[in-house]
């Protein structure tokens, strides 16, 4: 499928606009602060949430890894509607994404439940295959429906988005229907993006933190900046591969 960016280059996230003094990241370097708070994130969970038992101290050090947790999600999120318009493939990268969310299920259950295989919640790589479908599925009608009344695209593209919501519920994907939502106010948002922030946090007001991930998306610069594959690749089963087993060792 032809790069659907080199046929609409207007669709790149808008930032000519954003201060000059704040765009300082490219796409690689939010990958990887992205990388950084789950890490941190994780890690609390699966080590020191079964610790707490009173200490102050370590009660502490528990929220502020809470806070700085926070920040990945809305990365990942905006990273892979930025990508949706940027790569050269779609259906490469949905397969990606399923493939990675089949390699990385165990270790998410080990990390999340101790269990080799838990069917009822399931990681983020599926949650975000789910979220690039619905963009895809909404952009392709956009162009099917290119001559007819614009609220009618909108409005189909609820019904889609519902349908989508309805489907991460009950497949028990990370961040369910908040991902499906976020994504979706991004991508109609897309050349005006600050507009989507305000959507966006609303649609997972019950964690106030992630603020600091979608304001760091402001920081983005356009360019997609150096890539390590092998980290791009490993990171995300790896990292929850060993916590998991840390879970296992410990007994918690």
């Amino acid at each position: 499928m032809q790069n659907k960016l080199e046929k609409n280059p207007q669709k790149s996230v808008q930032i000519k606009n954003w201060p000059e003094k704040i765009r300082i990241f490219s796409g690689a370097q939010l990958k990887y602060l992205a990388f950084i708070s789950m890490l941190i994130d994780h890690a609390n969970k699966a080590l020191i949430y079964p610790n707490l038992d009173g200490s102050a101290g370590l009660q502490i050090i528990s929220d502020l890894f809470d806070i700085l947790g926070r920040i990945a999600f809305p990365l990942f999120m905006f990273l892979l509607v930025e990508g949706y318009f940027k790569t050269r493939s779609r259906w490469k990268y949905l397969l990606y994404l399923l493939g990675f969310g089949v390699i990385s299920e165990v270790p998410f259950d080990l990390f999340t439940t101790s269990q080799v295989f838990e069917p009822n919640w399931n990681n983020i790589m599926f949650t975000l295959a789910a979220v690039l479908i619905t963009i895809w599925s909404i952009d392709t009608l956009r162009e099917k429906m290119d001559r007819l009344p614009k609220l009618l695209w909108y409005l189909a593209s609820v019904v889609i988005v519902a349908v989508m919501c309805f489907a991460a519920m009950n497949l028990g994907l990370d961040y369910e229907h908040h991902a499906i939502l976020i994504g979706y106010f991004m991508y109609i948002f897309h050349q005006r993006y600050i507009l989507s922030i305000p959507f966006s946090f609303l649609s997972m007001y019950k964690e106030p933190w992630a603020l600091l991930g979608f304001a760091l998306t402001l920081t983005y610069n356009g360019k997609r900046g150096r890539q390590y594959k092998i980290i791009n690749y490993c990171f995300y089963p790896a990292h929850l591969l060993i916590l998991g087993l840390l879970r296992l060792y410990l007994g918690i």
